[in-house]
């Protein structure tokens, strides 16, 4: 498992080849890959980025005094989500982002980090509801189109 936590998947391309490559030289069975990263899932994208933005940056700072990062702007978040491997927004702008992350680096497993922040408990559960019965099935259907 990968722990793709920031900036953007493709980078960790070379790692996945590098274990592919060991794997071959070895003589091993090279087991999928997976992944996991942080996201959030509501309604709309809109909601997804107001209930979890304010929550994870005080997480992502009090983190970040200690490691020597600077405190998160509201752009350097979008960027995240834009660019990076930040999973938040709507189901359907999640599951394009995950079924994108997963032909790039063609790993066989995405977790989904869901807690990052203090998040109330019914917008967690509703984040993990959407994500089972919507979000996966359609990075499903997403990943079927191209086989």
């Amino acid at each position: 498992m990968l722990a793709i936590i920031g900036g953007p998947p493709a980078r960790f391309t070379p790692l996945i080849e590098l274990y592919q490559r060991a794997t071959d030289r070895l003589g091993t069975t090279a087991w999928p890959v997976g992944m996991h990263s942080p996201g959030f899932i509501a309604d709309t994208d809109d909601e997804a980025t107001q209930l979890h933005y304010p929550r994870y940056k005080v997480l992502h700072d009090r983190i970040g005094a200690l490691r020597g990062w600077p405190p998160m702007r509201r752009e350097d978040y979008a960027a995240e989500i834009e660019h990076g491997s930040m999973y938040v927004g709507s189901p359907e702008t999640v599951a394009r982002k995950i079924a994108r992350s997963v032909r790039t680096l063609g790993v066989g497993r995405f977790d989904m980090i869901y807690t990052g922040g203090s998040q109330p408990k019914s917008a967690r559960l509703r984040s993990v509801e959407l994500y089972g019965s919507k979000v996966v099935p359609m990075v499903r259907d997403i990943l079927s189109e191209t086989a």
